[in-house]
């Protein structure tokens, strides 16, 4: 894990992780590829899936040791080491949506112009968030997109 995780969670930061000292939860990206995850915190354990992709958003829900429990956007649970996650965010557009795409603006307001519209599942960068629309790059195109549109960020987190 980098030493600097930019996470300020507005309401929802409860713990810090016994570990790490970082707020629990919170999302990080998959750094490595192929990244195993398994049924418990060890390679002792049976691998359930592998990412096969790198700057994945996963969420951290628990730590021991060099490991920790993650989440991924599908709600698919197991335990990666560490050393196979970022601090660098990522997102997924709002893949829970039954709308084919999101807008992302010229500038953080639903009355900004549209650069581009975002198919659901798509993977952006989160530069950063203002709790209300994140500034997100895709494919060397940036703009913004409302916070709530994203798995990546948490509703109202400033990063």
């Amino acid at each position: 894990m980098p030493a600097a995780l930019p996470v300020a969670l507005a309401g929802t930061q409860d713990q810090v992780g016994p570990v790490t000292g970082y707020p629990m939860p919170r999302f990080v990206s998959v750094k490595a590829k192929p990244a195993n995850v398994r049924v418990g915190p060890g390679t002792g354990y049976r691998i359930v899936w592998t990412f096969v992709r790198r700057s994945l958003p996963v969420e951290v829900t628990a730590e021991y040791g060099h490991w920790r429990r993650i989440r991924d956007w599908d709600g698919k649970e197991g335990w990666i080491h560490g050393a196979l996650l970022s601090g660098r965010r990522f997102g997924i557009v709002a893949p829970w949506s039954g709308s084919t795409t999101v807008p992302m603006r010229l500038e953080p307001s639903a009355k900004a112009p549209i650069v581009a519209y975002l198919q659901r599942k798509v993977l952006v960068r989160i530069e950063s968030c203002d709790g209300n629309w994140c500034e997100v790059d895709v494919r060397s195109r940036s703009g913004y997109v409302r916070q709530t549109r994203l798995w990546g960020a948490y509703p109202g987190e400033h990063i």
